[in-house]
């Protein structure tokens, strides 16, 4: 115990005198100093870790040299070991040292060694891309398209997954994906912008599991994505400084630093960003009588300008209580302020297409979101290889406020307001237990309990000529979402010969709240379903493996699903949510092979999705109308000139887009992922997926004039994407890389999506002798990035993009300390797969 002490003394001194020097007092303190130089080049040794353990007490103090090789560091008397030590050097040990007045031990010569080299040279050569049997692991570090990004970009740029103009993502197409970071669910209230908030340069890697286990969360019908935050594993102190800039304005400072002793590991990493986001979108309508012939057309075109001012940061520290125990504490903090300033310009026309008016809505919307997260992570891992027990806990909070003031130039509302007031909390507590036995035998259980509580009070309103408010019943809401899953697991897998196998099977029980206070509309969703999984594995060959694997897995509706407004930029397109949607249920199947050529890795698999109550987004007639007034001359041609225009005033039916519950679909799709070194200055990877998807169902509603109106979604579509990267590394020690990304047109049951190219390109250049980079990035080069769809119904047609942002150019400068480009270090024992069984 007197070891743990003396570790937690020493962390929180380190923290609060900035990693200064440390003195465990016992009485009377000496000095102790002396330098440390490279036996190579001579030249002082900067960050090396001076470690002293007195050999009566066990009591441990230390310190590290300054840029001139010296330190100097107090400490009680006694008789000490004395380490000194640094990343790839053959460490200085001193035995049985007795301090009792101001001892200089003089000048000291490190050697490099040749083993710690030899193995670091290895990991130099790691690919951006790891591509194993049941994940693919994309390092963040060596990817120079996403310095000075965010999240948002590392995810648009990994093998499978893609992420739309809105922040909606996909992995293989599908939108059911599970996002969490370090192994935890995102407190976030709308991920999508969350990950546009952390930057890039926070990021250590993302594993992509697209058929996961019973070890993990059943949430998220097409897989799980899990951020991993960067931790440093180096000895002694070390870190980096980023520093961005460009064009739209976009600017930001990130700076990670990490200091781990052989007793604790602080680390921390903080980021300041600007960025500056103009975007633009266009849906045009052709509005249809009962016979089928053209009424009239609108055409509905928006520009705004985004503007989010960011700042996260997290840090926390980990104590290794003896070899095998790590306790680790984490927080987590985010907070974002913005504004979205819109203009909506209305162009009608006649049946003829011929102009009649303009009318025009500017939305100026502010907002401001914060978040805050405690985790602890305990890991204690047994004599046995393999057995180890851990238990994790968190605690968050987030807010989201957003506030808009609506102008409307020709209608019978001049001025409206929405006020948007959304707070979430969410609690998990896990424990995981693994034991191996036998010959390749491995048992494991857990449980996971996880409490979210979300509140969201939405409101509309007019302001009469007077400055009186009058709320929109219709629009306001108040809606209050609780759910509470409790789960229990367990998994078996044994390896036997060539073959592996494991099997498992999770429990959960969901307890989720609906309730519209508004209306006092009160809804209980209570089941409990089980979840079972099962892998079997061959290996032809060393190189070779093909395997076969099955899981089920549940999609709950959240957040904008279910709210029932929570926007109202345009009042005659809006997106409404439904209370009342059921979990959507999937079954997976999949079918692997990996090979791997000395230049060539090779991953394929073939998948089939079956997934009940799925969601899917429609569009029809809501029976409300906007009045549009054209008898004044308040109305303008498209020239922007004052007109009269004769006859009444024009009645605009709201289309309104709502997800629902529509039967069934079935997904069939055949992926592969190629990494190729042809040459070592060369590195290529890509990735292809191609997918059939089916859906069965009808959808009901009654339309405005009373009438009972059922559509048939049968539909059949094929989709397929395709994404290209290349790394150069070019003369004069510049590196080069590109992709371009292709997303095919895809059909649904009411239109079809149009195809999309985009492309990415950066360049980068070591300064410093190695200790700064410099890089450039340009997103999307050919300012190409949109979502483009048609749609068809009954009572119109409509074309419509939405571009997020423009291209954007981003400098880049990158400084590290005591840390190499490639961020080699002491190999460590790590399980990175967290239990996953070794076959």
């Amino acid at each position: 115990m007197r070891k743990i002490y003396s570790g937690m003394f020493y962390t929180f001194i380190l923290i609060f005198s900035t990693l200064g020097a440390y003195s465990q007092n016992s009485g009377k303190t000496v000095k102790l100093s002396g330098r440390v130089f490279d036996a190579g080049n001579k030249a002082p040794m900067e960050y090396t870790t001076i470690t002293l353990k007195n050999t009566t007490t066990n009591a441990v103090s230390g310190g590290i040299t300054d840029a001139k090789g010296a330190f100097t560091i107090d400490v009680a008397v006694g008789t000490y070991d004395i380490t000194i030590e640094f990343i790839s050097y053959k460490p200085v040990e001193i035995k049985g040292k007795a301090l009792t007045e101001n001892t200089n031990l003089g000048n000291f010569s490190l050697v490099e060694d040749a083993t710690v080299l030899e193995t670091v040279e290895l990991r130099t050569e790691k690919t951006t891309v790891e591509i194993k049997l049941d994940k693919k692991v994309y390092n963040v570090g060596q990817d120079l398209l996403v310095k000075g990004g965010t999240v948002s970009d590392v995810l648009d740029n990994i093998p499978s997954v893609a992420v739309d103009t809105d922040g909606t993502i996909t992995l293989r197409g599908n939108e059911n994906v599970r996002v969490l970071i370090d192994g935890r669910p995102s407190n976030a209230i709308n991920i999508s912008e969350a990950l546009r908030q952390i930057p890039a340069d926070a990021i250590d890697k993302v594993e992509v599991v697209t058929n996961p286990s019973a070890r993990y969360e059943s949430e998220g019908g097409g897989g799980l994505l899990n951020i991993i935050l960067k931790k440093g594993k180096n000895l002694g102190i070390n870190g980096s400084i980023i520093a961005s800039g460009g064009t739209p304005t976009n600017y930001g400072l990130t700076a990670n630093v990490n200091y781990k002793t052989k007793l604790f590991n602080l680390f921390g990493t903080t980021g300041y960003n600007y960025r500056k986001n103009p975007g633009n979108g266009l849906n045009n309508s052709e509005y249809l009588n009962e016979d089928g012939t053209t009424r009239n057309f609108i055409d509905e075109k928006r520009n705004n300008e985004r503007i989010s001012d960011s700042y996260n940061t997290n840090f926390g520290f980990d104590l290794l209580l003896d070899e095998n125990t790590t306790w680790t504490h984490q927080m987590n903090y985010r907070s974002s302020e913005g504004s979205n300033d819109e203009t909506v310009r209305f162009n009608n026309f006649d049946a003829n297409r011929e102009n009649l008016f303009v009318t025009r809505r500017n939305n100026e919307q502010d907002n401001a979101s914060s978040s805050i997260e405690y985790a602890s992570n305990f890991v204690h891992n047994f004599k046995r290889k393999g057995h180890k027990l851990t238990a994790d806990l968190s605690f968050s909070t987030s807010r989201d406020n957003d506030e808009s003031i609506i102008e409307n130039n020709n209608t019978a509302v001049l001025q409206e307001l929405t006020f948007n007031d959304q707070n979430q909390k969410r609690n998990i507590i896990q424990i995981d237990y693994v034991l191996p036995f036998g010959k390749n035998q491995q048992f494991e259980a857990g449980y996971k309990g996880d409490t979210n509580i979300l509140g969201t009070d939405f409101v509309v309103g007019g302001l009469d000529e007077n400055g009186n408010f009058s709320q929109y019943q219709q629009f306001s809401n108040n809606l209050e979402y609780k759910e509470r899953v409790n789960a229990l697991y367990t998994q078996y897998g044994n390896k036997f010969g060539k073959w592996s196998a494991l099997v498992g099977l999770r429990w959960e029980d969901s307890n989720i709240d609906v309730n519209l206070l508004t209306t006092n509309n009160f809804n209980n969703k209570r089941y409990n379903n089980f979840f079972p999984s099962a892998f079997l594995t061959y290996e032809i060959t060393p190189e070779t493996n093909v395997s076969l694997s099955y899981s089920r897995r549940i999609n709950r509706p959240r957040g904008r699903q279910l709210n029932p407004f929570s926007n109202y930029s345009s009042n005659i397109n809006i997106f409404q949510g439904n209370p009342d949607l059921d979990p959507a249920m999937t079954d997976a199947l999949d079918f692997g092979f990996l090979k791997r050529w000395r230049k060539l890795t090779l991953n394929g698999s073939m998948y089939i999705n079956r997934t009940t109550d799925s969601f899917q987004f429609v569009r029809k007639e809501s029976g409300d109308f906007v009045t549009t007034i054209v008898d004044g001359a308040d109305t303008v041609d498209a020239n922007g000139n004052p007109v009269i225009v004769g006859g009444e005033d024009i009645q605009v039916p709201v289309i309104l887009t709502t997800p629902i519950n529509l039967a069934t679909e079935y997904r069939f799709g055949f992926e592969f992922t190629l990494n190729y070194n042809p040459f070592k200055w060369w590195r290529l990877n890509s990735n292809f997926n191609l997918f059939r998807n089916e859906t069965q169902g009808d959808f009901t509603y009654t339309s405005t004039q009373g009438e009972e109106v059922t559509q048939n979604f049968d539909n059949i579509a094929f989709g397929w994407f395709s994404r290209i990267n290349s790394k150069v590394s070019l003369p004069y020690g510049i590196d080069w890389q590109t992709n371009g990304t292709y997303n095919a047109p895809q059909r649904n049951a009411q239109g079809r999506s149009l195809g999309v190219f985009s492309a990415n390109l950066a360049f980068s250049k070591d300064i410093l002798k190695d200790k700064g980079t410099l890089a450039l990035n340009v997103q999307d080069v050919f300012n190409s990035r949109k979502r483009i769809n048609e749609t068809n119904l009954a009572q119109l047609n409509s074309y419509s993009e939405q571009q997020w942002r423009v291209r954007t150019i981003t400098m880049s400068f990158t400084y590290r300390f005591n840390k190499s480009k490639t961020d080699k270090d002491r190999p460590t024992r790590r399980d990175d797969d967290g239990g996953d069984f070794p076959g």
